[in-house]
């Protein structure tokens, strides 16, 4: 009679243990994406390249377009690493934010992935939205702080648009350098702290009460 316990049911789903990391499923989608594009990449290819079940991608990221929204997250984290660009002189903050933007443009791997249709260009409008533009606000604080991190965002985005997606001739063909010299002084007056209107001088009580002398004319 064999006494011996049966061996365990393989489960489907999160494994037990030491699983292996978003990172390296994320790594591995990345370098298929680039290889097949988005739309010849399968969950399950990813699956066989990262030696995981596909269910553990569809518990992690939900389906192949959260996978590569991820992807291009990731992306977008190690070029514009928002702690980094507002770590450090708030007088080069401009030249920080352009040439983040503009380094992570430059990169041809992170071009190819936003040439895979509207799903890149949906995870850039999220990161904008919710990573930098959020980031922004708390970081400038005050009652102004979401109008300036706006104007930030907004000036970023038409650099994104005019000299990448849909690259007008002019933007296009200027260097970083001179896209960040063109830039700056828009981006140093959008985080400018907003000042109070100047209220005019209060009259003295003798002045309210003096009568007005009709002008003389000659």
């Amino acid at each position: 009679m064999n006494n011996a316990a049966p061996a365990p049911a393989r489960t489907r789903g999160r494994p037990r243990g030491n699983p292996p990391t978003r990172e390296s499923i994320v790594s591995a989608a990345r370098a298929l994406f680039l290889e097949r594009g988005y739309r010849r990449t399968t969950v399950r290819a990813v699956a066989a390249v990262a030696a995981v079940d596909p269910a553990l991608i569809a518990y992690h990221f939900g389906s192949k377009k959260g996978l590569f929204a991820d992807v291009m997250q990731f992306q977008c984290a190690n070029a514009l690493a928002v702690d980094d660009v507002l770590g450090g002189d708030p007088a080069t903050l401009p030249d920080r934010l352009i040439d983040a933007v503009t380094g992570l443009w430059e990169d041809a791997d992170f071009l190819q992935l936003t040439a895979q249709g509207g799903e890149a260009a949906e995870v850039i409008r999220e990161y904008l939205e919710r990573e930098l533009l959020a980031r922004l606000v708390e970081f400038l604080g005050g009652r102004d702080a979401t109008a300036r991190a706006t104007a930030v965002v907004t000036i970023l985005g038409g650099l994104i648009y005019t000299r990448y997606l849909n690259p007008l001739p002019t933007p296009a063909a200027l260097t970083p350098s001179e896209t960040r010299h063109v830039l700056t002084p828009a981006l140093r007056a959008a985080l400018a702290r907003g000042r109070a209107p100047r209220q005019p001088p209060e009259r003295s009580v003798e002045a309210h009460r003096r009568p007005v002398e009709a002008p003389i004319w000659p």
